[in-house]
């Protein structure tokens, strides 16, 4: 599903009216219909209750004046504070704010913070507010007199209903810019916006509901925008069933080079989680000090003893072995547990660059990586990276604070320099890839702060690398599957508390609801709910 920069969505709304044909005014139209629809489901019982709607004097207003038409067609009980002259109200917009005029629809002007002042007991009065102030365009801070309305709607305790996007978000980032309407829910149009679905602007934005607004499908094509919102639907196409014929050599074999002492759990739990997401056959190579304390954790999967450099830490001694063990392997998965000493950081280096099979690369793999990741852009075989914000600030230079800012910028720069898969922890994980495209995950949940996520998801990943799918979509099913599987043990066993084990053993539930259900079931609790709604039929 496309997710749309605010640019791509101008374009795309030029391209409509410009070359397809259809008036500004009908998609406005379309707009306002379809987000009343939405509102109306939104609330039920909005007949009952006395609506403000707060407009600006741009295209957001109109399709506020559009949403305020309706209601007032149907009967409820609203008002229309303009925060403008209606003056300066122009083009379509202007068109629909005459509509309202001419049937008598209750119109308030409070251009300024004195007008705001003198109507504040019938701003009080609003039991639902409709923010139709700020739209997608917005590239700077929110100051003045608009700041303060803001404030105000935010501070009424009542409901927002926001318009496109909640005033005051970077539809692009997901950052409030300064004050930024914390909404109830939203009606976006046409296609959802990247900030709808970055952390804060998914909580900013409540409930999402996207609507067709009649811009042709090869219009957007056209575009060719770079961000998708990975959705349930879309995995299901990407999980396939397992043939009838099938064998442990044919699930493929997964070399797992991980842990140090006291960290023997992480490359337990990656190679537990490779093989309850379908692994063939998993060997978990570790130092040799801690060999005999995994052989305890263990008992599908193989393990292998590495030469360590005392104290259980891996250094260049173990590389032979490791390139030995990876012949005839599908994927190596490294990092987890592993340490960063001086000799860790030879031998990961050493082992990425001369790999010849597809490598994931996970936590202390990661730190490893951290000042020496120039020499990813001549590595030929596939590379996935699963930083979290830290892990990223250590591989980038940036602070974690820059990144998460813009996680998907960052992301995306980040493997196009490198040539690698890089998948962003955190709420709303987002998976980049070396041709610039980026995918933005719904599943997981807070109860995921737990010991030992990371290394399931670095598991879950390998595993289905392991079996044959292309890294770019192991890495997206992987992060799906994980926060899945999480979904659903909150659901069932209760929002935190659930371990990194507990996860480990609902990934095979988890896979066969994804592949199994019916279309319009639900897989797990998606933080942004998506629905579609047409403009017909309102």
């Amino acid at each position: 599903m496309y997710l749309v920069t605010a640019e791509e969505m101008r374009a795309m709304d030029r391209n409509t009216i410009e070359s397809f044909g259809v008036p500004g005014r009908v998609l406005m139209e379309n707009a306002g219909r379809g987000a009343t629809r939405a509102m109306l489901k939104y609330f039920p019982d909005i007949r009952d209750k006395h609506v403000g709607v707060v407009a600006g004097r741009g295209n957001n207003g109109g399709d506020g004046f559009v949403i305020a038409r309706y209601l007032f067609q149907r009967g409820v009980r609203v008002k229309v504070f303009l925060l403008a002259e209606r003056s300066a109200v122009k083009g379509d917009a202007a068109a629909n704010l005459d509509l309202l005029y001419k049937l008598n629809a209750p119109v308030i002007e409070i251009p300024d913070a004195s007008a705001m002042s003198s109507q504040k007991i019938a701003l009080m009065h609003q039991q639902v507010w409709v923010d139709a102030i700020l739209g997608t365009g917005l590239n700077s801070e929110v100051k003045g007199y608009f700041r303060e309305v803001i404030a105000f709607l935010n501070g009424s305790g009542k409901p927002v209903f926001s318009v496109d996007i909640p005033s005051g978000l970077n539809s692009d980032t997901g950052q409030p810019m300064g004050e930024c309407i914390r909404a109830t829910a939203t009606a976006t149009f046409a296609y959802a916006k990247t900030g709808h679905c970055i952390y804060p602007g998914a909580e900013l934005t409540g409930k999402l509901t996207v609507v067709d607004i009649g811009i042709p499908p090869y219009v957007a094509d056209k575009e060719e925008p770079r961000q998708y919102l990975m959705t349930q639907k879309d995995m299901r196409r990407l999980l396939t069933r397992r043939s009838p014929d099938a064998h442990k050599g044919s699930a493929g074999s997964l070399l797992v080079v991980a842990g140090s002492t006291g960290k023997s759990g992480a490359a337990a739990m990656t190679a537990l989680a490779a093989m309850r997401t379908g692994a063939g056959l998993v060997t978990a190579a570790v130092p040799e000090t801690i060999h005999a304390s995994l052989e305890t954790l263990l008992t599908e999967a193989m393990t292998f003893p590495l030469p360590d450099e005392g104290q259980g830490t891996l250094g260049m001694a173990a590389f032979d072995a490791v390139m030995e063990q990876l012949d005839k392997k599908q994927c190596l998965a490294l990092g987890p547990g592993m340490g960063h000493t001086g000799g860790a950081r030879s031998l990961t280096a050493a082992i990425v660059k001369e790999s010849r099979t597809p490598v994931v690369v996970d936590a202390d793999g990661l730190n490893c990586l951290a000042g020496q990741t120039d020499m990813l852009k001549s590595v030929e075989i596939p590379v996935v990276l699963t930083p979290h914000p830290g892990e990223m600030s250590r591989l980038t230079g940036l602070s974690v604070a820059d990144i998460q800012k813009n996680r998907i910028a960052c992301s995306r720069e980040f493997a196009q320099e490198t040539g690698t898969h890089v998948v962003l922890k955190g709420a709303a994980t987002v998976i980049a890839h070396p041709d610039g495209t980026v995918y933005i995950n719904q599943t997981g949940n807070p109860g995921m702060a737990s010991g030992g996520m990371g290394d399931i998801l670095t598991g879950i990943i390998a595993g289905l690398v392991t079996q044959g799918y292309p890294c770019e979509i192991a890495a997206r099913l992987g992060v799906y599957i994980h926060g899945a599987a999480a979904d659903m043990l909150s659901k069932e066993t209760g929002p935190v508390g659930y371990l990194a084990g507990d996860l480990i053993e609902a990934i095979p539930q988890t896979q066969a609801r994804l592949i199994g259900v019916v279309e319009n079931s639900s897989l797990s609790g998606d933080r942004v709910h998506v629905d579609r709604f047409s403009f017909l039929g309102v």
